[in-house]
């Protein structure tokens, strides 16, 4: 049986990474010149990263090298373990290039492991989902390839809206020009932004205010939303909307719907801002 590997750019809390046993990849985050990997919120303070972001702390998030990826997985190589790796969208990250460098070195030094690797198209918990219900699956004895051809289809119907408060976030992360970010600002122009099918953040619509934009969301959740499994409410220390968009959820899928809170994490955090709104949940289609 192979080994199952996530990272934290999928965002499962640690209880479930325990419960499944996932290899996690820890992903670096650096805030006021401190680099530290994010560690599934085991002892991560969420408020005091937030709150030094709104206090004027520079952030910012690296990729890991060649060299990072070899020692990850070399040791599970050298005992002949296949890997299977559930991870975030390869369109996010530049880190992908230098885990291909590492395994061309590591499949020519060791031809008869194999490794699986299935790309989310998404990031956060709308990552996190696929790899918790792949990881639920390899506990149960699925093969490889089994869990892939799953995921082909549940990625397809992972969808994943959130409204981001401040937008100079996205302006510093070139995801908006100044222009759009200053004029939403004065305006109050809240954009919601989705995960396209390639895996990449796309602009799907706005609102007047959060309240406005989270509205917006609501409504392509009441449209789209399908039963059968967990809907995730996320958001980076902006809880009064996470709950004000928990209820409202709930109304729509129901009293029995099964719905998470978690938090966004450091290196997530680090290009959405604090206040972030988000929700994801098995839809239509993505």
């Amino acid at each position: 049986m192979s080994v199952f590997f996530t990272d934290s750019d999928c965002e499962i809390w640690y209880t479930d990474v325990d419960k499944y046993n996932m290899k996690v990849i820890e992903m670096p985050y650096t805030i006021d010149g401190e680099e530290k990997f994010y560690d599934m919120g085991r002892a991560t303070d969420f408020k005091q990263f937030y709150d030094k972001m709104r206090a004027g702390a520079t952030t910012k998030t690296s990729a890991l090298n060649p060299y990072d990826y070899t020692k990850i997985f070399e040791p599970y190589f050298i005992k002949g373990e296949d890997i299977l790796y559930v991870h975030f969208s390869s369109e996010m990250s530049g880190t992908f290039g230098s885990m291909n460098v590492a395994l061309s070195g590591l499949k020519e030094k060791y031809p008869n492991v194999k490794f699986t690797e299935f790309d989310t198209k998404s990031v956060s918990t709308g990552a996190g989902i696929q790899a918790l219900v792949a990881a639920k699956m390899h506990e149960e004895g699925k093969s490889d390839e089994e869990i892939v051809d799953f995921l082909k289809d549940f990625s397809a119907h992972t969808a994943m809206y959130f409204v981001v408060e401040d937008l100079n976030y996205l302006k510093k992360g070139g995801r908006i020009s100044p222009f759009v970010a200053t004029v939403g600002s004065l305006l109050n122009i809240k954009p919601i932004i989705r995960i396209t099918d390639e895996g990449k953040l796309d602009k799907y619509s706005s609102g007047k205010g959060m309240k406005g934009a989270l509205n917006v969301i609501l409504q392509k959740f009441k449209e789209t939303y399908r039963s059968g499994y967990p809907i995730y409410i996320v958001d980076a220390d902006n809880e009064k909307h996470a709950d004000a968009l928990s209820e409202h959820v709930r109304e729509i899928a129901g009293e029995t719907a099964d719905i998470v809170r978690l938090p966004v994490g450091p290196v997530i955090g680090s290009h959405c801002g604090p206040g972030t709104v988000g929700i994801i949940f098995y839809a239509e289609k993505r």
